[in-house]
């Protein structure tokens, strides 16, 4: 009898051991499943960000915009995913030096000396490059919906509007200080 119920004893102390290891495994892989999401969800937002800053500026040069192939982010891997915020990280890279070098630079530095400061919000004209809203809506539409006027806009997006009028219109939009800087 002594043997017998030690012999239970030893195998509830066995089950007890082999219940709480299985336990704190099935407790570890928990936190490794949570663990991998937030990883998974980390990549997923900063590719969605550097995505939104790619096209962003891509908008403001006027280029189309930069498109990865669709997938579907859910089911991918969290590799993956780092992968493609990688990707997007450089694309929106290349887009940010690009936009810093604008055409004709140095002109519209010009321009602006002689027109206002770069956050002028008096109506008619905004910005530092002065630009009235039939000018901003013909080509900075896509600003003016998001950020209003051109007083809003960095200088950057200022001059990239102004680039594409010039590409039609060339300095006719600022005739008296084109004619200062001598640009015409």
């Amino acid at each position: 009898m002594r043997r017998s119920i030690l012999a239970c004893g030893l195998l509830l102390a066995f089950a007890g051991i082999l219940a709480g290891a299985t336990a704190a495994a099935g407790h570890n892989a928990s936190s490794t499943l949570r663990a991998q999401a937030r990883a998974a969800r980390h990549w997923k937002h900063r590719a969605g960000l550097y995505r939104r800053e790619t096209w962003h500026w891509d908008h403001v040069m006027g280029v189309r915009l930069a498109h990865r192939p669709r997938r579907v982010l859910a089911s991918t891997s969290t590799a993956s995913l780092q992968r493609l915020a990688s990707w997007w990280r450089g694309r929106e890279h290349l887009a940010w030096r690009r936009s810093r070098r604008p055409p004709r630079l140095a002109a519209w530095l010009c321009i602006h000396r002689y027109e206002g400061a770069w956050s002028d919000s008096g109506a008619p004209y905004w910005g530092g490059l002065q630009m009235d809203l039939s000018f901003q809506q013909r080509y900075g539409a896509w600003l003016l919906r998001t950020k209003g006027t051109a007083d809003r806009w960095t200088p950057l997006e200022q001059i990239w509007v102004a680039v594409r009028a010039w590409r039609v219109r060339g300095f006719g939009p600022w005739p008296n200080t084109a004619r200062y800087c001598g640009l015409v």
